[in-house]
């Protein structure tokens, strides 16, 4: 069927008026009957052993329902599971308690919880409850930690709790033909997801039933309720879990975390709704972070820029425990995208995984590509740098043909579709790249520091198919799902397996719903977020919903409209082959005035007084779409900057994105995903790093500290798009949500080092700060910073 206009078309998020308004219902916003409310006590200490918890004076506060220590609920509890178990890599994961039993391994680990009529009563009490340390030794640096001899942060399990080999083509005969080796060391910094809306849970236990009820701030809820019917030892069919509007998720809010399963433990406990939330700072030390890399790496390459091999290794910081999806992030989404969109033929690389006295890390918004890209596009521009030629030039040297896709790189994995030169010329034609560097070469004669960074990229996206999932760790399925329901007068119901929250699939799924089966955009309704109404779904993350949901509406829809045919085929007395439908009317072939329209057709089939024999009543159909492949969307950045050499501030001069993510059903959310995107890996470029001291204490604990990027920061974001579909999925879309932060962070670093190079700086380690750039500024010069 023919694509409609509704399909392209700059449609307005239908959920931003109750968002903008204050009129959208959040986890925290939920009231109860006889609701009462948690607070957390949270470890002080990185490492120690709890001796005692004392807890006399919180029992006795006013207000107070209930205090529990980890001993208390070590029983009714199962540890919190790893659902990312990465296989050959000898991967061992230590358990991870609800509330700390004998140890604590990082500042803000859970260690009582205190329940009280309101929460200012319950923080008061927690208050009270007195916890004695005995101070154990602390790692928070993943190197040191490795190290052989290292104190061990968990008894039964090493620091390195995983070692990941990643080999392909001869990597040996490569650097032995190499004209260039280059050597470097990379620090990927340790980011906080910093969501608008912390972490929230309510929860209501129906004793008469059995029935639990849990609305958690969550990108997954079909997820959550599998691991937390297994924490809790509850029937899974027992457990609803709601996400009700999320305000920001950028991976932080996939993992299920100990207070997702305490809340609802301790709503059973007490018959009564109990709801928490986290604070700011409980935010920054108990929600999982991003990133944290040390990585060392060798590029071979040939002195025309042709690049030949990578190797090295990677000490990625795991935290203390391995989060839900942790083991998968540097190895599977990293480790396979090291390939870029070059030709290279050989690949040989470890990661280590490592245990530490500090927050989890688990996926922050790209979840391994950014790390990926930034070794990529850093080395591409020191290739560039050691044989002279033009950053530009070396990539274009470098890049998959057009004409060779799919293509399987040499890591293993198999591009779907890509035109990469198409999209690094647009972008350069956009800046205005040969005219930069002549004002580049002008500037530098009057002692500026002008300079132009370039990226171009390609991620793995849109996750699944299933199989894959298995062979690769994942503890679940990565189809998705779609229930379209057409009531009796026409209006459609789109009830999706996953789980939106903010990335405007109200809005464009709505889309392609109007679009396939002839409806208003108006008629069609987006219902997600609920397991009790919606299929089984495997959650909203790496950039997958709009593919895997967008293939399971696609598919549903033309499950309608086949049923619809053999309908109107009876209603119009002709051959159900010569039925045709566009546009939402089904007609008769050559006759384009004998037809039904799809609402008269779902009329008749609710009302079930005339139709065919074999077909039963009602308009409904169900799809679960698993993938045939991941998808592969690629694109160019360039950014131009000055760095001023008194201050070391950098002016962010322009920034042209050009992205590609195959065919675009709504222009105006691609843009708004694209510019969130590049917002955040430009604030780990230049801004962001979650700093702890050497006794695990968090330095950069609240705003006051850790730079969050403010709109100023900001330039103007220039985006434009190539087209190359996905000739596997069935609209040809790729995800978008991931791409601005995989490719920026790469691309202002490359500026400003290119600013820089006057001065012989080749390299320096994020985040760019005045005061580092000022520093290195003054050493270079042969001054005293």
């Amino acid at each position: 069927m023919a694509v409609s206009k509704l399909f392209g078309a700059r449609i307005k998020r239908r959920d931003d008026p109750q968002l903008i308004t204050g009129k959208a219902t959040y986890t925290d916003d939920v009231k109860l009957p006889g609701l009462v409310y948690a607070a957390v006590v949270r470890s002080t200490h990185a490492h120690a052993r709890l001796k005692s918890v004392d807890v006399s004076k919180a029992r006795k506060h006013p207000g107070v329902l209930a205090v529990y220590t980890g001993k208390d609920v070590a029983d009714a509890l199962a540890p919190v599971p790893c659902a990312w178990l990465v296989p050959g890599c000898d991967l061992k994961i230590p358990p991870r308690p609800v509330l700390a039993v004998d140890r604590v391994r990082y500042v803000g680990e859970a260690v009582a919880v205190v329940v009280a009529q309101n929460r200012y009563l319950a923080r008061d009490a927690a208050e009270l409850i007195q916890v004695s340390y005995e101070p154990l030794p602390v790692l928070v640096n993943q190197e040191q930690a490795a190290q052989p001899g290292a104190m061990q942060i968990h008894a039964d399990v090493p620091n390195v709790c995983f070692s990941w080999k990643l080999q392909g083509g001869d990597t040996e005969a490569a650097f032995k033909s190499a004209d260039v080796v280059i050597k470097q060391r990379f620090r990927n910094t340790r980011l906080i997801p910093n969501a608008m809306e912390a972490r929230a849970v309510t929860a209501q236990y129906n004793s008469g039933t059995g029935d639990m009820t849990i609305w958690v701030t969550t990108q997954n809820p079909h997820i959550h309720r599998f691991v937390l019917s297994i924490i809790l030892k509850m029937s899974e069919t027992k457990i609803r879990v709601i996400a009700p509007e999320v305000g920001g998720g950028f991976g932080s809010k996939i993992p299920v975390y100990p207070e997702d399963a305490l809340i609802p433990h301790l709503a059973r406990e007490l018959g009564r709704p109990v709801k928490w939330a986290e604070d700011r700072r409980e935010n920054y030390v108990a929600t999982t972070h991003g990133r944290d890399h040390i990585t060392d790496l060798e590029v071979a390459a040939k002195k025309d820029g042709t690049l030949l091999a990578f190797r090295g290794k990677t000490y990625a910081n795991l935290g203390a425990y391995a989060s839900l999806a942790a083991p998968g992030v540097p190895t599977i989404l990293h480790g396979l995208m090291l390939a870029g969109c070059y030709t290279i033929s050989a690949v040989d690389y470890t990661v280590h995984g490592v245990l530490t006295n500090t927050t989890p890390v688990d996926a922050y918004r790209g979840a391994g590509r950014p790390e990926a890209t930034y070794l990529v596009e850093r080395m591409v521009d020191l290739v560039a740098f050691k044989t002279g030629l033009d950053p530009a030039e070396v990539r274009r040297r470098n890049f998959i043909p057009k004409d060779k896709f799919p293509y399987t790189v040499v890591t293993g994995v198999s591009y779907d579709s890509g035109d990469y030169d198409a999209s690094l010329n647009k972008a350069l034609q956009m800046i205005g790249y040969d005219a930069f560097r002549k004002e580049q070469t002008v500037a530098r004669k009057q002692g500026r520091y002008l300079g132009i960074g370039l990226c171009t990229y390609v991620e793995i996206c849109g996750l699944g198919p299933s199989p894959v999932a298995g062979a690769v760790g994942f503890q679940g399925g990565l189809y998705g799902s779609a229930m379209i329901r057409i009531a009796p007068t026409g209006k459609v119901q789109v009830f999706i397996g996953e789980s939106p929250h903010g990335q405007g699939e109200k809005t464009t799924f709505a889309q392609v719903t109007a679009d396939q089966l002839g409806v208003p955009y108006d008629d069609v309704e987006i219902i997600a977020g609920d397991t009790a109404n919606t299929p089984m779904g495997w959650g909203t993350y790496g950039s997958r919903t709009t593919t895997v949901g967008g293939g399971a509406i696609f598919t549903a829809c033309g499950r309608l409209i086949e049923k619809g045919k053999k309908i109107a085929a009876h209603l119009l007395e002709a051959a159900e082959a010569d039925i045709v439908f566009n546009d939402g009317r089904f007609s008769i072939k050559g006759s384009p005035d004998r037809m039904r329209t799809i609402q008269d057709v779902t009329l008749q089939a609710t009302l079930a007084w005339n139709l065919p024999a074999g077909v039963e009543p009602g308009m409904e159909a169900i799809a679960f779409y698993d993938p045939p492949n991941f998808v592969y969307p690629f694109g160019a950045h360039v950014c131009t900057v000055e760095v001023d050499p008194n201050t070391g501030e950098t002016a962010l001069l322009r920034y042209v994105a050009v992205d590609d993510c195959g065919k675009v059903i709504n222009p105006l959310i691609v843009d708004g995903q694209v510019h969130g995107g590049i917002t955040q890996g430009l604030a780990q470029a230049l801004l962001e790093e979650a700093v702890y001291d050497e006794n695990g204490q968090m330095l950069t604990a609240s705003m006051l500290d850790y730079a969050v990027p403010k709109a100023f920061h900001m330039p103007r974001f220039e985006t434009a798009h190539t087209v190359t579909p996905s000739p596997h999925h069935p609209l040809g879309v790729k995800g978008v949500g991931e791409t601005g932060t995989i490719a920026s962070t790469a691309t202002v670093a490359n500026a400003i080092i290119d600013a820089l190079s006057p001065l012989g700086i080749t390299h320096l380690d994020m985040p760019f700060t005045p005061r580092r750039l000022w520093h290195e500024i003054q050493v270079r010069k042969g001054g005293r910073p």
